[in-house]
C-alpha cells in the first residue's frame, strides 16, 4: 500500500539517547523499560522488546531512533510514550536503528 508524502510527514521520528534501561518483568514478552533523552523534546519512556541482543547496561548511552508522536500506550503498569524502531532480524531478534555517527538529541529523521 502506497502512502502520500503528506502521510509520511505526519510521522515524527527523532534521535534520542538512552539514559536508563531496566528489565520490565510485567510485560507479556521479555522487554526493557527505557528512558530516552530527546533534547528539547525532553525525556520519553518506551517499552522495547530488545532483550535477546542487548543487555540493559549496554543500552545506556546508545542513540536510537523512535517515533515520538504516537499516543501514549499502556503496557501493564507502564506508559510507553514513544516507539523505538528496529529491524526484525528474526522472530525474536530486533536490531535497533541507530545513526552511524553521534548527532544532537531530538534531531528529526527525514
Amino acid at each position: 500500500m502506497e502512502i502520500s508524502w503528506n502521510d509520511f510527514e505526519k510521522i515524527d521520528m527523532r534521535v534520542g539517547t538512552v539514559t536508563e534501561a531496566v528489565p520490565f518483568p510485567k510485560a507479556k514478552k521479555p522487554a526493557y523499560q527505557l528512558t530516552i533523552d530527546f533534547g528539547a523534546l525532553g525525556l520519553k519512556r518506551s517499552s522495547a522488546r530488545i532483550t535477546t541482543l542487548y543487555t540493559a547496561n549496554e543500552l545506556i548511552g546508545k542513540q536510537v531512533i523512535a517515533v515520538v508522536n504516537f499516543p501514549v500506550k499502556q503496557i501493564a503498569n507502564f506508559f510507553s510514550e514513544c516507539l523505538v524502531l528496529g529491524v526484525y532480524a528474526s522472530a525474536v531478534n530486533v536490531v535497533l536503528l541507530q545513526p552511524q555517527q553521534k548527532v544532537i538529541n531530538g534531531s528529526r529523521i527525514g
